[in-house]
């Protein structure tokens, strides 16, 4: 039996101070026991001497110090996993919400995890299907790579995060695949939201479902993201099924690390989050990817709101550092009515080559997807130089470039929030745009190519 201690010494917000305890370790997990025999759940924050500081997971209102007591219960947090995990919603601490019946485990995991060896890690190169055009086409997701969104307040990073958990495929062979979703501080209507796109499309079939509302405590924000991994890896590494992870906000994530660093008084770093926050993010973003020797695999995508819009903002900052890439969201295409409005030019996902190609996607990705950015980009440089001097002062071929601009954004980025397109028809809208321009402007694409697709269409673009 646990030892109960009654040496409850302070109470500060979600803080306790317990004096006079006995082997106790950093990150155990304990419950303290209130005069009316309620329990509350705990986690030992740090252990000096004999002193223990515990952090709570729900309010420390109503707690007595003369009267409680707190038991520290030998182990760290752990998640119940079993395959009926699938088609569940669970709260932040991995309790289901819907309903149902509590989960029988198989096993109980560690949500810390294990780091993976980077010796046995296999090196991301399968492709993924999202249905979407300006990732699929152009910032090409890997099976076991992470790729964050990089949005900002009052863009519709959900909207964008529900497609793609319901669209996601491994494309071209049976194999099982799972969504795990985790919505870290979040408003009720979002969470709403959410389960009820999952539900109404079906997904949540193949859906593991991991909900924090913002009006939970901060240290169970803390938690989620870590219950999330630990059902992810059980799915892929045991189960071997190929599993996407979508985790947002991460930005909500950091700011509780920002308040718990600050109720224990540590020195601030930049903007006043920890400065160990590299290394926190980086426990969490390093448990996706592939291991030799096994069929599974972890996906990642980690949605962020970027703070005042600002890319060098640390949240931002070192989520770039860690992940292989980005996926940016524009409000100046927002307003334009773009939907979903991803901004391809400063997007990029590092591994997108590795993905591509015959047997992959198509023989004419690599090259339509390079001739697609370089004519993007001038054409973007046209309508400026069109702004500043006029559209007299630019050549015809400068025109052509600038209307690929406009089409560009208008039939390929652009494509809604339902519509499901396979990566056939977004190479074929790709090489549809390319014929507004010359043949002879197409210098990224080899001749054989041109041959077989260019000249499929006579005429130009409407």
């Amino acid at each position: 039996m646990p030892v109960e201690y009654r040496t409850i010494q302070e109470v500060a917000g979600p803080l306790m101070l317990v004096r006079d305890v006995q082997n106790v370790t950093y990150n155990e997990l304990g419950e303290i026991i209130l005069s009316n025999g309620e329990k509350r759940r705990c986690r030992v924050l740090e252990v000096d001497g004999t002193n223990a500081l515990v952090q709570l997971f729900e309010s420390s209102t109503g707690i007595n110090l003369f009267d409680s007591k707190i038991r520290f219960l030998g182990r760290q947090m752990e998640l119940g996993v079993s395959a009926d995990m699938l088609g569940r919603v669970f709260n932040g601490l991995g309790r289901p919400i819907d309903g149902g019946p509590e989960l029988i485990p198989e096993k109980r995991l560690d949500v810390n995890g294990i780091p993976i060896n980077p010796v046995a890690r296999q090196y991301p190169e399968e492709f993924i299907e999202t249905g979407i055009s300006a990732i699929d086409g152009l910032n090409t997701l890997v099976r076991g790579q992470k790729l964050p969104i990089f949005s900002a307040s009052g863009l519709p990073h959900a909207m964008l995060a529900a497609q793609i958990a319901r669209q996601a495929k491994v494309r071209g062979k049976d194999e099982k695949f799972a969504v795990v979703f985790a919505a870290i501080g979040i408003t009720f209507e979002e969470a709403h939201f959410f389960i009820n796109s999952f539900r109404e499309t079906g997904a949540i079939d193949r859906s593991v479902l991991f909900v924090n509302l913002a009006n939970d405590p901060p240290i169970e924000r803390l938690a989620t993201p870590k219950m999330a991994l630990t059902a992810a890896e059980y799915l892929a590494f045991d189960k071997d099924m190929h599993v996407l992870v979508i985790l947002t906000d991460i930005t909500n994530y950091a700011d509780a690390l920002r308040e718990v660093s600050a109720a224990k008084k540590e020195v601030p770093g930049r903007r006043g989050y920890p400065g160990y926050m590299y290394t926190d993010l980086a426990t969490i973003y390093e448990r996706a990817g592939r291991k030799k020797g096994k069929k599974g695999s972890i996906t990642m995508i980690p949605i962020l709101t970027m703070p005042e819009d600002d890319k060098t903002h640390p949240i931002p900052d070192l989520t770039g550092y860690i992940t292989e890439g980005q996926i940016i969201l524009s409000r100046d295409l927002y307003r334009k009515g773009i939907t979903p409005p991803i901004d391809v030019l400063p997007s990029l996902s590092r591994l997108k080559d590795r993905g591509i190609g015959k047997g992959k996607t198509r023989d004419d990705h690599s090259d339509t997807m390079n001739q697609l950015f370089s004519a993007y980009a001038r054409g973007k440089d046209c309508k400026e130089l069109m702004v500043i001097l006029g559209e007299s002062a630019l050549t015809e071929t400068d025109k052509l470039y600038a209307k690929f601009a406009d089409e560009f954004e208008r039939q390929y980025v652009s494509q809604g929030y339902s519509e499901n397109r396979s990566i056939e028809q977004t190479l074929d809208i790709g090489w549809k745009l390319l014929r507004i321009l010359p043949r002879s402007e197409l210098k990224r694409i080899k001749v054989e190519y041109l041959d077989k697709y260019y000249g499929e269409v006579e005429g130009g673009q409407d």
